[in-house]
C-alpha cells in the first residue's frame, strides 16, 4: 500500500489559513487532473468548513508523496507561500491514512463529535474525484469502505445521537449569548445544505422573525417557505443586516460577501448602536473579520465552536471507545483484504508454477510404474507430492503475507518473482 492523507483541519490551522487553501468547485477538476498528471497518483480532495485534505495513492514501487511536496502544490494553486502552509499540514501513511479517513467519515475528527454531515461530504468528494477520473483501485476501495464504516459506527454506537452539527452547535453558542429570542430578528444567509440545517435548528429558538436570503432566489424562497421565514432578495442584503439582531452565514462564496468598508458605509451607522451578533460558519469566511468591534458587533467564526462543542457533547464522548474499536477492527480488515488482493496474483502464479513442476515429475513417474501400482498407491504418491508442495509454498506465502501486513510486500513480491522465475502474464 502506498497511501497518504495530507492536509490541515481546525486543530492544525486557523481559519485564515484554511480559507486560503479552500478549493472552489471550479478549481477542483483542474487540481485533481494536476495531481494525476504531475505525480501519477490517484487523488481525492476533501474540503469542508473544518478541513482541507488530499488523499493520494501511488503504485507501491513508486516513491511515496510527502507533505513538503504537497505544500508546494498548494502554494502554486492558492498563491500562499509554501513555508506558510507546511507547518499546518499533517501527514498519515498507509494504515494510519486508512484510520484517519475512517475517523473523519465517522465524525470522530470533527469539531462537533459525531457530526453526521461529514459522511455526506466525504461521499461528495469521492464522487467528484471518481467522475473526474482521478481515482483508481485503492481509492475506489477505500472511500466506499469509509462510508460503510461510518454507517456502522452510527448504527452500533451512540456517537451520532441527537442532532448535533456545526449548525446546531452555532445555535447552542447563541444560547450562551441571549436569554430570549422572541424579540429577535434572525437573518440566515445561504440556502444550501448548511443553510437548511441552520434554519431547522433556528426554529427551536422561536425568534420574532427569520429572514432568509441567497444568491439563488428560488432556493431562498423555498427555504423561507419550508421553515416559516421571510424571503429577502439578495440585492437587499444590507437592509436585512440593518434589521437583524443575529446573523448566521453559510454561503460557499470564494471571498467575503460583506467587506468592512461595505458594512461601515451601509450597515453599521444605520443600526444606531444596536448590538449585532454574527456567526460566520463559512470557510472561506463570508464576513471580513475586521467588522468585529467587540462592543456593538460581535463576530464569531467556525473555530469558536470548539468551546461550545466540548461543553455540549459529553454524552457522545462516552461512545468514543466503542467507535474507535470498530474503526480499529475495520482498518485491520481493510489492510488485510487489500494485501490479499495485492498478493493474490503472485501467489496464484507461484502455485501454478509449482503445480506445473510437480505434474512434470509425477506424470512420468506414474507412467514408468504403469501396471505395477494400485490406484491406492498412485493416490498415495500424488498426495505425498502435493503435501511436499504445500509445505514448500507455506514458507514464502506466509512470509509474503506478513511482509504485506508490515507494508513491505512489494520487495518480497519482486524477490519471489525472481527466485521462482515467474513472469507477469
Amino acid at each position: 500500500m502506498n497511501l497518504r492523507a495530507i492536509g490541515c483541519n481546525v486543530t492544525s490551522a486557523p481559519v485564515e489559513v484554511r480559507e486560503r487553501l479552500a478549493f472552489a468547485p471550479s478549481l477542483l477538476p483542474r487540481a485533481l487532473a494536476e495531481l494525476n498528471a504531475r505525480y501519477g497518483a490517484e487523488a481525492v480532495i476533501l474540503g469542508t468548513c473544518n478541513r482541507v485534505e488530499i488523499y493520494l495513492a501511488r503504485p507501491e514501487e513508486e516513491a511515496p508523496l510527502h507533505a513538503p511536496l504537497l505544500a508546494e502544490f498548494l502554494s502554486e494553486l492558492h498563491g500562499l507561500p509554501a513555508d506558510t502552509i507546511l507547518p499546518h499540514l499533517y501527514e498519515y501513511a498507509d494504515a494510519d491514512a486508512v484510520r484517519h479517513l475512517f475517523r473523519v467519515a465517522s465524525g470522530l475528527d470533527s469539531v462537533v463529535l459525531g457530526e453526521g454531515q461529514i459522511a455526506g461530504q466525504v461521499k461528495e468528494a469521492y464522487e467528484m474525484a471518481r467522475q473526474a477520473g482521478s481515482t483508481g483501485p485503492l481509492l475506489n476501495s477505500l472511500f466506499p469502505a469509509a462510508l460503510r464504516v461510518a454507517k456502522r459506527v452510527r448504527t452500533e454506537t451512540g456517537i451520532g445521537r441527537g442532532h448535533a452539527s456545526v449548525s446546531s452547535a452555532a445555535v447552542d453558542f447563541l444560547l450562551t449569548v441571549f436569554d430570549t429570542f422572541t424579540d429577535k430578528t434572525v437573518l440566515v444567509i445561504g440556502a444550501g445544505k448548511m443553510g437548511r440545517l441552520t434554519l431547522q435548528h433556528i426554529q427551536q429558538l422561536q425568534p420574532a422573525r427569520t429572514l432568509v436570503t441567497n444568491r439563488n432566489r428560488d432556493k431562498a424562497i423555498q427555504r423561507a417557505t419550508e421553515f416559516g421565514g421571510q424571503f429577502i432578495p439578495w440585492e437587499q442584503l444590507d437592509e436585512a443586516l440593518i434589521q437583524a439582531d443575529i446573523v448566521l452565514s453559510t454561503t460557499g462564496a470564494p471571498e467575503p460577501i460583506v467587506s468592512r468598508q461595505r458594512f461601515d458605509e451601509k450597515v453599521r451607522y444605520q443600526r444606531s448602536g444596536r448590538p449585532l451578533v454574527i456567526f460566520d460558519m463559512a470557510v472561506p469566511r463570508d464576513f471580513d473579520p475586521a467588522i468585529h468591534d467587540g462592543e456593538t458587533v460581535i463576530l464569531f467564526n467556525v473555530d469558536d465552536l470548539t468551546r461550545v462543542a466540548n461543553q455540549a457533547l459529553a454524552q457522545r464522548r462516552k461512545h468514543v471507545p466503542a467507535a474507535e474499536a470498530i474503526i480499529s477492527q475495520e482498518v485491520r480488515q481493510f489492510v488485510l483484504d487489500w494485501n490479499r488482493r495485492k498478493d493474490g496474483p503472485i501467489i496464484g502464479r507461484l502455485t501454478a508454477e509449482v503445480d506445473r513442476l510437480r505434474e512434470a515429475i509425477v506424470a512420468p513417474l506414474l507412467q514408468r510404474f504403469n501396471g505395477k501400482l494400485s490406484e491406492a498407491d498412485k493416490a498415495y504418491i500424488e498426495g505425498a507430492f502435493r503435501l511436499f508442495q504445500n509445505r514448500l509454498l507455506h514458507g514464502p506465502i506466509a512470509a509474503l503475507q506478513e511482509a504485506s501486513r508490515l507494508g513491505q510486500g512489494q520487495t518480497l513480491r519482486e524477490a519471489i518473482r525472481k527466485l521462482f522465475g515467474l513472469n507477469d502474464s
